[in-house]
């Protein structure tokens, strides 16, 4: 093999050394792996792709990304996403829309861009409520638990982001499901920032880390009662 070629060219305290640093690289990436994958087998029965499958609940939690990439080009992660809320509600599988995102500057307000698109698409702003402070993903799952008092609700985002959500759901005891939006081709830079994106929010867990807000309860309204 290629290394155990340079091994014998090296010597002794550096062989070793080598050795150890291939076989620390090796493990990391194997434990990277089994994070990865161990995330996706623990969600798996919360996962739903079709809308005449997924259950019925009456809070759907959108998950907010920017609505525009570099370039000033549309994000197809971000209209993929409206437009998976819009079924949910056209098919009365949800009464209300909790729309959390990020709120950093005047001109990034991701909660407020998808109200407004999702208004211009026939959605009732009745049925649409706003969590500016949805600055990470466990920020969004908290928050909508802690400060929203949702008792039970479905995710919206694309697969891979769904079983991360869904990761730090089961782990705090909350009560979710997903509902899938479409995804488009998934670059593989995307696919290994995800990944260690999962090893962070297992490190998260394990450290106990809390949404950078909570504050005050803001309930959203009661269930309406024609979810079907």
């Amino acid at each position: 093999m290629f290394t155990d070629m340079i091994i014998k060219k090296l010597p002794s305290k550096l062989t070793a050394l080598f050795r150890i640093s291939i076989y620390t690289i090796f493990a990391l990436i194997m434990l990277c792996l089994l994070v990865d994958k161990g995330v996706s087998f623990y969600v798996r029965d919360k996962i739903f792709t079709s809308i005449d499958e997924i259950p019925p609940r009456a809070y759907a939690l959108v998950l907010g990304t920017s609505k525009y990439i570099i370039g000033g080009k549309p994000n197809a992660y971000y209209e993929y996403r409206l437009a998976a809320a819009k079924e949910l509600i056209d098919h009365q599988k949800v009464n209300y829309l909790l729309l959390s995102g990020d709120n950093r500057t005047v001109q990034y307000n991701e909660p407020r861009a998808m109200f407004r698109d999702l208004r211009k698409m026939g959605v009732s702003e009745a049925s649409m409520f706003r969590d500016f402070a949805g600055f990470r993903t466990l920020d969004s799952v908290i928050r909508a638990d802690k400060i929203f008092q949702v008792q039970a609700f479905t995710i919206v985002s694309q697969k891979f982001h769904c079983e991360r959500a869904l990761l730090i759901a089961k782990a705090h005891d909350i009560d979710a499901i997903c509902f899938v939006a479409k995804q488009p081709e998934l670059p593989l830079s995307t696919r290994i920032r995800e990944v260690f994106a999962r090893i962070k929010a297992v490190l998260d867990l394990i450290l106990g880390v809390e949404p950078y807000f909570l504050g005050e309860p803001e309930p959203l309204p009661s269930p309406i009662n024609k979810v079907n």
